[in-house]
């Protein structure tokens, strides 16, 4: 019988597993009455939530490789920013690592192939939430053996800021937790910003996901590489590494670790179990108990925050010239026959993947690429595996299920649970009402859209839904006044 996908939301966090995650939402409550009595929780920042963790399934999976594929699409606006551009023609034959579109404008990044094989179509294809965007799609070569050409160790040491800069931005580094924003961005500093701490996100706070986690417990000398890299780079006295209480195994191994490389500018912080502790702002306020004042950026702060995946990726290029052509996904939930953490190429084919793993359940109903806070429901198993791919997760009907919307009774939950210390449920009735003007007023461009408010809803109603709505309607507002 095949599985079909029925996606619950058009918009912004779907339907997921608020039944299965909302067990432990009393835990927010237990955690604030007694903090006295749990000393080694103690670095967090305020409000927040607490849903089930769900990474029995893959947390003690060793990361593997799945094997190459007949065909990859690889979307040219795979991050935040301007397309990259083809520098390829349909019927040329591209080798695996090649650049086959540079970057758009300073905001953009660069593409490899991931395969060597032959391009067979630029041309628009779908992308993980439905719209039709160009890409480049590229036959793997069945007779190749797809190594990777060895290249020489880069003397990142000798490179000057700029050039630093533009090499990370070749390489099409971005941040591999999910938002896929070019990290050499982060790193072109404005003049008179000087960075003293760089903060490295090891908390994957979003439930299922452990594709960090073991990178962090199978590649420590990488992550340890990558940071001191980037640290000296930018100048920054102090690194630190912010880890969940719930990889006390992946503390160890960092900070023994450590130890052996004597790095004395970096330091492993355990945190406080909590989400959205992965969020730049959250991490920044847990371990350096310092705000980023509304509308600034980590940077004025004297802060930068890089992800352990997108710190292991900078490590691998100049270590040993290797683009950003592949990612670990975390394979995951009650949807799934085997679950898996894998090392897949960029462009791969979320049907082969799940192949890999033995395929869907016939009583899936939604798969979700990313985390179940935060992810998006996918249109089609054909769509691509991206650079901000942090996970493929299958649910049933037992989690998927709609919840049954109530009246707002005024509890204040959502109010309690915002890490940014909005009214939810205000911006949310605004957004009913198409009152964006007024959104923006309560600062609904402050949202980081984590989904704590919907999640924390005993009435169901899908706030973050609401107000991505209307965010996207105050940008469309912007768009119309500045053309006129």
């Amino acid at each position: 019988m095949p599985v079909v996908l029925v996606p619950t939301r058009s918009v912004g966090m779907p339907a997921r597993t608020l039944r299965v995650l909302q067990q432990n939402f009393s835990l927010h409550f237990l955690f604030k009455k007694n903090m006295n009595f749990l000393p080694i929780f103690k670095q967090s920042f305020a409000h927040g939530v607490h849903p089930e963790g769900h990474t029995d399934q893959t947390e003690r999976l060793p990361i593997q490789r799945v094997p190459f594929v007949n065909s990859y699409v690889l979307p040219l606006g795979q991050h935040l920013g301007a397309p990259a551009r083809p520098l390829v023609k349909v019927g040329e034959r591209v080798q695996r690592g090649q650049l086959i579109a540079e970057p758009g404008a300073f905001v953009s990044t660069s593409l490899h192939s991931p395969v060597t094989g032959k391009v067979q179509a630029i041309a628009p294809r779908r992308y993980p939430g439905g719209k039709l965007q160009a890409a480049i799609e590229i036959e793997a070569d069945p007779y190749a053996t797809q190594r990777l050409e060895s290249k020489p160790s880069i003397d990142w040491k000798s490179l000057s800021g700029e050039e630093f800069i533009k090499h990370v931005q070749q390489a099409g580094i971005v941040g591999m937790g999910g938002a896929a924003f070019p990290s050499h961005v982060k790193y072109a500093l404005p003049d008179g910003v000087h960075i003293k701490q760089l903060i490295i996100n090891g908390a994957e706070c979003e439930p299922y996901l452990t594709n960090d986690h073991r990178l962090m417990l199978e590649r420590p000398e990488a992550v340890l590489q990558g940071v001191e890299i980037v640290r000296q780079k930018l100048g920054a006295e102090q690194a630190i590494i912010g880890v969940e209480m719930n990889k006390a195994d992946a503390i160890a191994v960092l900070q023994k670790q450590l130890k052996q490389r004597q790095q004395e500018r970096v330091t492993v912080v355990p945190l406080r179990v909590k989400y959205p502790q992965g969020a730049e702002k959250m991490l920044i306020k847990s371990l350096l108990d310092v705000e980023v004042p509304a509308g600034q950026l980590p940077r004025d702060v004297g802060v930068t925050v890089n992800n352990v995946g997108t710190i292991v990726a900078i490590a691998d290029y100049f270590e040993s010239g290797m683009p950003l052509i592949e990612r670990i996904v975390t394979v995951s939930g009650p949807g799934v026959e085997q679950a898996a953490n894998l090392i897949v190429p960029l462009g791969t084919p979320v049907r082969e993947v799940l192949r890999f793993c033995g395929g869907l359940k016939e009583t899936t109903r939604e798969v979700i690429m990313g985390g179940p806070m935060m992810g998006t429901p996918i249109v089609s198993l054909d769509v691509p595996i991206l650079k901000g791919s942090s996970g493929i997760l299958a649910f049933t009907a037992a989690e998927t299920g709609k919840p049954k919307e109530y009246p707002c009774i005024r509890c204040g939950r959502c109010v309690e649970a915002c890490p940014h210390f909005l009214n939810p449920t205000r911006l949310a009735r605004f957004a009913k009402k198409g009152w964006y003007e007024e959104m923006a007023q309560y600062h609904a461009m402050d949202c980081v859209e984590c989904g704590a408010c919907t999640f924390s809803c005993p009435s169901g109603i899908p706030i973050v839904q609401l107000i991505k709505v209307g965010k996207m309607e105050i940008r469309k507002a912007k768009v119309r006044a500045a053309s006129t």
